[in-house]
């Protein structure tokens, strides 16, 4: 039959195109004229790599899933790997036009989902709208210090509008988020990006807190004054009012050689080069909108860490980051998900973007060639909720700003669901590892009398 050119055949590109608009009802986001455009053949296209941080073209595996299955196969492949809650899938919400407007002008990935709780009779919703930055860095690492600092501070000031503009009631960024991430390098020069609590960083996030009524989380290089000029990597917590709340410092570092989980070596992480283990304990900070802690990065590794937020009484739970995708990709979904169910609190995951290259190439004693950069952080910020619901996540290349509404009543919903409080054995966990930090410590090994005969 002869087709009119009118009505041309549709190509490979526009089907899948086509495809992805009609699953893709809960992306969220008003952002689809900058989604990267679809590639024609994913199975042949050799150059769908890492490379430029896409995932085989996409901004993330949720939307290469969307556009790759059918409608129905998608519903049940998403049911599958982001939960639901209360019973149905996580819920898109719309935001207001000022955000978008933001969204669209500055070209960062916006998305807003919600969670919801069951319905009680003595209690009703405490819901809180809670807010994820994540960005690349905006100069060359060769540009002058302050000036690559005033930058980031300028890119991230119309995000923070966004949020505002979205009655976002708490926002967290990115771990050191004023810097680079030159932790790799070993060169103590980025020492200069450390700063006072009360610094330049926390001085420009009060301001904005005070304007948009916003908790702000800011993750910093902290420089104190007080004890020696010793650096920490510190999250500070901002209060609505602009006030500072308190500091919470990074609890786990990852040493030069080896790290506490007993793994050898990871890639290029040498912070302890540059700051000391935290000291300030597993703190719960109540502010306006709820009780919140910070797990600082390499602490979402440690169960226990999470378990000391939990016990503490955290209703969320945040996982400031900067990792890249050749060391824990596969993990990222995981651990927080896992936190999340298991301490029965909302767990919000923010990791930068980009690949920053270095003047200087250095190695990591791993028997690589040297190299100039730490790899690429592949952003993909998210929420978990405790009743083992997630949200999609974040572009894995581009800047962005992931909000999520969030009815706190689920976090005691699930306790007496599950009762994984109740159950604990706390006295026998506290009385094994009360051993086993004794330096006569003996495992508790049952062997096969026949094992060797």
């Amino acid at each position: 039959m002869p087709v009119h050119e009118s009505s041309p055949v549709p190509t490979h590109r526009e089907k899948r195109r086509k495809k992805m608009e009609r699953n893709d009802d809960e992306i969220g986001t008003e952002n689809r004229k900058a989604e990267t455009p679809i590639v024609e053949d994913i199975e042949q296209d050799s150059s769908l790599t890492p490379n430029g941080g896409s995932i085989a073209g996409f901004e993330s595996l949720h939307r290469l899933l969307c556009a790759s299955l059918s409608p129905q196969v998608f519903q049940e492949v998403k049911r599958l790997l982001l939960g639901l809650n209360c019973g149905r899938a996580v819920e898109p919400i719309n935001l207001p036009d000022p955000a978008k407007a933001l969204s669209a002008k500055h070209d960062f990935d916006l998305q807003a989902f919600c969670f919801h709780a069951d319905k009680e009779v003595l209690r009703g919703p405490q819901t809180v709208r809670v807010g994820l930055i994540q960005n690349s860095i905006a100069l060359p690492t060769t540009a002058p210090f302050l000036d690559q600092k005033r930058a980031i501070f300028e890119k991230l000031r119309p995000i923070i509008d966004a949020a505002g503009a979205a009655g976002v009631n708490i926002l967290c960024l990115q771990e050191a988020w004023t810097m680079p991430f030159a932790f790799c390098t070993r060169e103590k020069r980025w020492c200069e990006f450390a700063e006072p609590v009360d610094g330049e960083s926390t001085q420009f996030i009060q301001d904005l807190a005070r304007k948009y009524n916003m908790v702000i989380i800011s993750s910093i290089l902290e420089r104190d004054v007080k004890h020696g000029e010793t650096l920490w990597n510190t999250a500070v917590i901002i209060g609505n009012r602009g006030n500072i709340i308190g500091k919470h410092r990074k609890v786990d570092t990852i040493p030069y050689g080896f790290i506490f989980n007993h793994i050898p070596r990871v890639g290029d992480f040498n912070e302890s080069t540059y700051y000391m283990e935290g000291n300030t304990g597993h703190p719960v900070f109540e502010t306006a909108y709820g009780k919140i802690a910070v797990n600082i990065c390499y602490g979402r590794h440690h169960p226990l860490n999470w378990l000391a937020f939990g016990l503490n009484g955290a209703e969320i739970v945040f996982n400031p980051s900067a990792t890249v995708g050749e060391l824990s990709e596969p993990m990222w979904p995981i651990e927080a998900r896992n936190a999340a169910i298991a301490n029965s609190y909302f767990v919000a995951s923010i990791n930068r973007v980009g690949t920053e290259i270095f003047p200087n190439p250095f190695t990591s004693g791993d028997g690589k060639p040297q190299h100039a950069d730490f790899g690429h952080f592949y952003g993909s910020s998210h929420f978990s909720a405790p009743d083992s619901s997630c949200t999609p996540s974040l572009s894995r290349y581009r800047d962005g700003l992931i909000i999520s509404d969030m009815d706190l009543n689920l976090c005691r919903q699930l306790k007496d669901k599950w009762g994984f409080r109740m159950t604990a054995r706390y006295e026998l966990y506290a009385d094994m590892l009360s051993r086993y930090v004794q330096p006569d410590f003996e495992p508790q090994v049952i062997a096969d009398p026949l094992l060797h005969k």
